[in-house]
């Protein structure tokens, strides 16, 4: 193949292909072999020098095709599967084919369906490419490496498109968000700092809960705590957990009640460094971080460490009630949301850690029970559900929450549903309302049929005391019995 031109924007210099985009640099313009001249509409202009952006370099086929290479996380070569980038300097009705040629995993959604996400400057809501026009292959030219090719029109000429992966969620956007809730100064809403990464971004910690005494005391209450994009190119856990926190500090009857009897602490990003760099699965110094829980460093994993220390802390103070651990995720190869749990020999524990998952099934028609599964794999020795598994006591239980890149099947689809941000955030809700049930709080709901709250059918009986450590739902023979009999959406 002709060696490729590419044209630094910035400085008007020439770099052979070999180098174009290396480290997210400058905006590049890829033109012709051998052109020269000043750059033209249609050679196309090539950035991800911006947060969360991923491109390492692009190699011009011919006018109507070019090969894209994704940059590996920092300082660890074995991940490539995180891409965002813009593309401008376009011809209206330029028609092209980008092939992502390099990825790192041979499985992926976009066998079945999936397909990469665009928006331009006068089309800022990101929306999904058709699918028909999206290719997933092994091939030849690449040393047989899977290569996702898709084509593109594009159509306005002043426009910068940008393509992604999945929807992004970058560190900025949940600055924002979390200086927007401060704002409002919710008297069961606290944000702190626990710690900062190693380029010294914000680690935050939000705790909702009612504090007002006379309703229930905090010794009382249970605990969740929850944490997200420890992974960062899995930016769908962002939107679940902001799904989560929206809902939590809202008015919602549901939500009220749950600040009441809970104490929520969340961690939205315990990865910010990861997230800021486009990295797919490591953080700035490549290491996969959910896989160092059972002895992380201050110094090479300090948002860990510090969340791991608080963890470790409250599990040793009496007056705390912490029952759940939610690590949420998203997965490159599997459709719906659904959970991975831990394996214990005592049976009745078995069967109380189900009783959670088969109760959000009945809440979320996205999530699958049937792809739930409890496992012990030595590889995830490391990973918080499997550590903090064995730290905390018999009446605590830790889950990892998986949720597609892609899409989900509800009971009588014939078809798969591509995921929204919307849709993510909405299984967040209801993440957050089914702990209504897990702790039998319906009763405390005024006007009990109010069509507001999801509340199935059988679970209508579903009442108790859920102030005592260890008496959730299933901690007797006839409410397992009666979780094991639901019906469960696939």
């Amino acid at each position: 193949m002709e060696e490729n031109t590419v044209r630094d924007v910035e400085t008007g210099s020439e770099t052979g292909g070999e180098d174009a985009l290396v480290g997210n640099v400058n905006k590049l313009m890829v033109s012709p072999p051998g052109y020269s001249g000043s750059p033209r509409k249609g050679h196309l202009v090539f950035d991800a020098c911006f947060e969360s952006g991923n491109l390492g370099r692009v190699d011009y086929i011919s006018e109507f095709e070019f090969d894209l290479f994704i940059r590996p996380d920092t300082c660890n070569p074995r991940f490539r599967v995180w891409f965002n980038f813009t593309v401008e300097n376009i011809r209206e009705t330029q028609r092209v084919i980008f092939n992502v040629v390099n990825f790192s995993k041979t499985k992926s959604l976009y066998r079945d369906g999936m397909s990469p996400v665009v928006k331009s400057t006068s089309r800022p809501k990101w929306q999904r490419l058709p699918a028909k026009n999206v290719y997933y292959y092994r091939c030849p030219d690449h040393r047989r490496n899977y290569v996702m090719s898709f084509a593109f029109c594009f159509d306005r000429e002043d426009d910068v498109y940008q393509f992604a992966y999945c929807y992004p969620y970058t560190y900025s956007r949940l600055q924002h968000y979390l200086a927007s809730l401060e704002r409002r100064n919710l008297p069961y809403l606290q944000r702190e700092q626990l710690g900062l990464s190693v380029q010294q971004r914000r680690l935050d910690l939000l705790t909702i809960t009612n504090t007002d005494h006379r309703q229930s005391p905090e010794r009382e209450k249970k605990l969740v705590f929850l944490t997200a994009r420890v992974h960062p190119g899995e930016s769908p856990a962002s939107f679940i957990c902001q799904g989560v926190i929206d809902f939590l500090v809202s008015q919602h009857p549901v939500a009220q009640i749950l600040r009441d009897h809970v104490i929520f602490k969340i961690v939205p990003m315990l990865n910010p460094d990861g997230v800021y760099l486009g990295n797919y699965r490591c953080s700035l110094m490549g290491f996969d971080l959910n896989r160092h829980w059972q002895d992380p460093s201050p110094w090479a994993h300090p948002t860990l460490h510090a969340v791991k220390q608080l963890i470790v802390q409250m599990n040793q103070d009496p007056r705390v009630s912490l029952e759940f651990y939610i690590d949420v995720h998203a997965h490159s190869t599997m459709l719906n949301g659904f959970m991975y749990g831990n394996v214990f020999e005592d049976e009745e524990r078995v069967q109380r850690q189900a009783v959670f998952p088969r109760l959000l099934c009945q809440n979320a028609p996205d999530f699958s029970f049937s792809n739930t599964s409890f496992n012990r794999d030595v590889v995830k020795a490391g990973t918080g559900r499997r550590f903090l598994g064995g730290l905390l006591d018999d009446t605590s239980y830790c889950y990892t929450l998986e949720v597609s890149f892609y899409s989900y099947m509800t009971a009588g689809s014939t078809a798969p549903v591509p995921y929204t941000e919307e849709t993510y955030m909405k299984l967040g809700r209801n993440v957050a309302r089914t702990f209504l049930d897990y702790y039998k709080l319906n009763n405390l709901i005024k006007g009990n049929s109010s069509p507001t709250h999801i509340q199935s059918p059988e679970m209508k009986s579903h009442t108790g005391d859920g102030n005592r450590k260890g008496n959730g739902v299933g901690s007797d023979a006839a409410d397992r019995e009666r979780e094991k009999s639901h019906g469960v959406r696939h």
